[in-house]
């Protein structure tokens, strides 16, 4: 079913999903969105699994005009939607109408929001995700006149929802960024690791879906930066012989050769994805433990969202 005609892709619109798992021993990294959790509740809005294709729409300026009734879910940023240019703040679902023009206008606060549709995005498939990762040439970006397909679904209509206050996620300015040091944390000096953990370091321009580059006091190593290849992850932090930190992100290469000093903890990722170029960061220290627990924290909270309404979720195979 035909869904959307685009006027215009905004800065950059990309099929997204939780990403392909399992080949990275052969160099192809996870990718997927790089706020899950917004990507995730905005499939449960609309009755989807959680790992249906949606719309990562960074920054903003997407145009569309609906061909068919859609139902539709935006969460994350808030990029000013709009419908018909009536302003709707995010993390709720929607009614559309054919002829509806729906539009990310511009950045109010974040950097991604995400789109779902009841149903899903029947993407290109490549190694059995919908993700598009650019570098590998998986995918491409969504294009000015492209028309996007809609998947049939079998999944009744929902209700417009609004997620209740208590349910939205707290991100502040002033929160810090959770590390769990390591796991060449040897490599560095004392004072490279207090500058680490007690300066603020700006995000660069030089910042994407690959690596967040940081700009700051210089982390200080104990000899060379450099260390034989080994496996690195979505959150892993590098440290050049320059000393300035970079935080590997969703499409990020799965081999590295400079000493890490921390890892971000993967509940945290999200609020690193929400930030722009040009915000500062800083980082906290945290054990194993706290991580867990974040984690588990936030997926509490989702799974007590899904069962305070009929989402008509499909059961898990």
């Amino acid at each position: 079913m035909k869904g959307f005609k685009v006027i215009d892709p905004g800065a950059l619109t990309l099929y997204q999903d939780l990403g392909r798992k399992g080949f990275r021993k052969y160099g192809i990294p996870v990718s997927g969105a790089m706020d899950s959790m917004a990507l995730r509740v905005a499939n449960l809005l609309v009755g989807n699994s959680d790992s249906e294709v949606g719309l990562e729409v960074t920054l903003g300026g997407l145009k569309m005009i609906t061909l068919n009734p859609l139902h539709v879910a935006v969460t994350g940023a808030d990029l000013h939607f709009t419908i018909n240019g009536e302003y709707f703040p995010p993390w709720r679902s929607f009614h559309l109408k054919a002829g509806n023009r729906v539009h990310f206008k511009n950045r109010k606060t974040g950097l991604r929001s995400y789109l779902a549709v009841q149903g899903g995005f029947p993407a290109p498939i490549f190694l059995g995700s919908g993700s598009v990762f650019q570098r590998g040439h998986m995918g491409t970006p969504i294009s000015k006149d492209e028309t996007l397909e809609i998947k049939e679904s079998n999944r009744r209509s929902l209700d417009e929802i609004k997620i209740p206050e208590k349910y939205l996620p707290r991100i502040s300015e002033r929160n810090p960024i959770r590390v769990i040091m390591g796991p060449q944390v040897d490599r560095f000096t004392e004072e490279g690791i207090r500058q680490f953990l007690h300066s603020i370091y700006k995000i660069k321009s030089q910042s994407d879906r690959m690596a967040y580059r940081l700009d700051g006091p210089r982390i200080s190593h104990h000899g060379k930066a450099d260390i034989i290849s080994e496996p690195v992850m979505p959150g892993s932090i590098q440290v050049p012989k320059d000393g300035s930190p970079i935080i590997l992100m969703a499409d990020a290469q799965v081999t590295g050769g400079y000493a890490k000093i921390a890892n971000v903890i993967r509940a945290d990722m999200r609020v690193l994805a929400q930030k722009m170029p040009g915000e500062q960061i800083h980082f906290e220290a945290v054990e194993l433990e706290a991580a867990y627990r974040a984690l588990e924290e936030e997926e509490i909270l989702l799974s007590e969202f899904q069962k305070s309404g009929p989402f008509g979720v499909p059961d898990p195979m």
